[in-house]
């Protein structure tokens, strides 16, 4: 080992290290934010030229990161936004922050880090730490990031240091922001880690060392395997439940009151955001390569993955209660991004139930008070779309309103007063008190 370990630990304790981010999205902006309010110089680097514009105009992109705080890095944590690689030489710290989605055949998108890591690799130099974020399956750092920063010629854990500490970003929660939120930090060998856990006590509520990279990334995937595992208990329950006639939130409401052993989750349209959707399945492709099954998992992502199917089946019963077809009617989606409340549209399954309902013949628009324009995603072919003005005109215009997204900014009373027809996902309407007769759960 080089005697830089106690010049960068000392770094690091004294809170006078230099951290770059790269990748400046959901999970990268928040970052910066944690280590400037902790005092740290930053620098953010993305292949985006469009948000290292913004960036240096001192203009968010993202709805919870605010341009008063983005112009507050600059004047009082020295923060620099850049394309250019070769900056990646100056920082003491280099966090990686990339997207790492599946591919059309449901295995581990890697691309995003492996590019990453050879620019890092291009401008690496002894002493630095790089650390990645991104979610992804067990082994990841060690077997394929690591070989390809040391095609530098220096060796992990001698000339520089290497460490995995998942994101647990949670966009749109007021009470978990980036620094109140512990991190679990697995390292290359023990020095990585502490060195790791060092830089993130500073910024951070706190960390949880582990013993290698492999069991922080294993603790990311499950969290996220816990969570879609019992989202898809729910929904399979919801659906047996309507067919009961029984009111599944009133089931959870009820079962909620036990102060222990009973945590509630509750059923939607389907799964949405950077994790629950993709995480689990990282393990099931790890799996399958170790000759093993991995039944829970499958069988969550075919529970969770049916449930657009069966809001748009059973909005076609409502309409046909009413005498209409999907095909020809006039239905207004309310909500695309995947949860309340944020500007964050990955893997939301609004685009899922948009492409069902276009298939069906719907005459679709939506409305969206944090997604102005319908963006452009990998998966989805959808046609330009805007989001429209919610006035009574236009919502008893409508056959019928699907509420797939329940943002708190919607006026519920106002719109079931002014359609014919909710369909309502999220039980958002369960506090309005007239023309409930008009509303009906999918």
């Amino acid at each position: 080992m080089t005697n830089n370990y106690d010049e960068l630990m000392q770094r690091f304790e004294q809170g006078n290290a230099y951290v770059g981010i790269l990748g400046l999205g959901y999970v990268g902006l928040p970052l910066i934010d944690a280590f400037s309010s902790a005092g740290f110089r930053c620098l953010g680097f993305d292949v985006d030229e469009r948000k290292i514009e913004s960036l240096n105009a001192q203009k968010s992109y993202i709805k919870h990161i605010s341009d008063a705080k983005i112009a507050k890095w600059y004047t009082d944590a020295d923060f620099s936004a850049t394309i250019d690689a070769s900056k990646l030489a100056q920082p003491d710290a280099l966090l990686i922050c990339v997207p790492t989605p599946l591919d059309e055949a449901r295995d581990p998108d890697l691309s995003y880090v492996e590019s990453t890591a050879r620019t890092i690799a291009a401008h690496l130099r002894p002493g630095q730490i790089v650390i990645l974020e991104s979610t992804t399956y067990p082994t990841t750092t060690r077997d394929v990031m690591v070989p390809i920063l040391e095609t530098s010629g220096l060796k992990a854990g001698v000339d520089f240091y290497v460490a995995y500490s998942p994101e647990r970003e949670d966009p749109g929660n007021p009470d978990f922001s980036a620094a109140g939120i512990p991190k679990v930090v697995g390292g290359l060998d023990a020095a990585s880690r502490d060195l790791a856990c060092a830089l993130y006590n500073k910024a951070v509520a706190g960390t949880i060392p582990v013993d290698n990279c492999e069991i922080a990334e294993a603790a990311k995937v499950l969290e996220n395997i816990y969570r879609a595992v019992n989202i898809a208990l729910v929904n399979e329950l919801k659906v047996l439940f309507d067919s009961m006639g029984i009111d599944v939130w009133s089931v959870i409401n009820a079962a909620k009151t036990k102060p222990f052993g009973f945590q509630a989750f509750y059923p939607g349209p389907g799964l949405g955001g950077h994790c629950i959707p993709i995480d689990p399945f990282y393990l099931s492709w790890l799996a399958r390569k170790q000759g093993l099954s991995t039944r829970f998992i499958e069988l969550a992502g075919e529970v969770n993955s049916s449930m657009p199917t069966y809001v748009i089946n059973r909005t076609s019963e409502f309409l046909n209660e009413i005498g209409k077809p999907i095909k020809g009617s006039k239905i207004c989606m309310l909500g695309v991004a995947y949860k309340k409340d944020v500007d964050d549209p990955r893997e939301s399954p609004s685009f899922t139930l948009m492409e069902i309902l276009l298939q069906r013949g719907a005459d679709l628009t939506y409305n969206d008070p944090h997604v102005p324009e319908l963006p452009k995603m990998r998966h989805h072919d959808l046609p330009e779309m805007v989001s429209q003005e919610l006035t009574a005109e236009f919502l008893s215009q409508q056959d019928c309103v699907l509420i797939a997204t329940d943002h708190s900014a919607y006026d519920y009373d106002f719109i079931v007063q002014h359609s014919p027809l909710i369909v309502d996902t999220r039980n958002a309407t369960s506090g309005v008190k007239s023309g409930r007769e008009k509303i009906r759960k999918a």
